[in-house]
């Protein structure tokens, strides 16, 4: 999501921010735990749970919410610029 982001900031590409939109999409409705607040760490090709773990070797409990603070500073800095106008 950061990536996909920070590409578009840096290059005015709008499929950087289309893809950006799919990846976030598909993010919250298949990486959340819809009971617990964590998103899980692990799905298969198909979406689905591999291992219900929250966390592991490359996921911690800091880069969830590090993820989103860093798309928020970025949507907020494209925003300010006028890059991004939501209705």
């Amino acid at each position: 999501l950061i990536s996909l982001l920070k590409s578009y900031q840096l290059t005015g590409d709008k499929q950087c921010l289309e893809w950006f939109e799919k990846v976030h999409d598909y993010t919250w409705e298949h990486f959340k735990d819809k009971e617990h607040p964590e998103w899980y760490g692990y799905l298969n090709r198909r979406g689905e749970v591999l291992l219900p773990l929250k966390g592991g070797k490359w996921k911690g409990c800091f880069h969830v919410p590090r993820g989103l603070y860093q798309c928020w500073k970025v949507l907020e800095e494209l925003r300010e610029t006028n890059e991004i106008i939501h209705p």
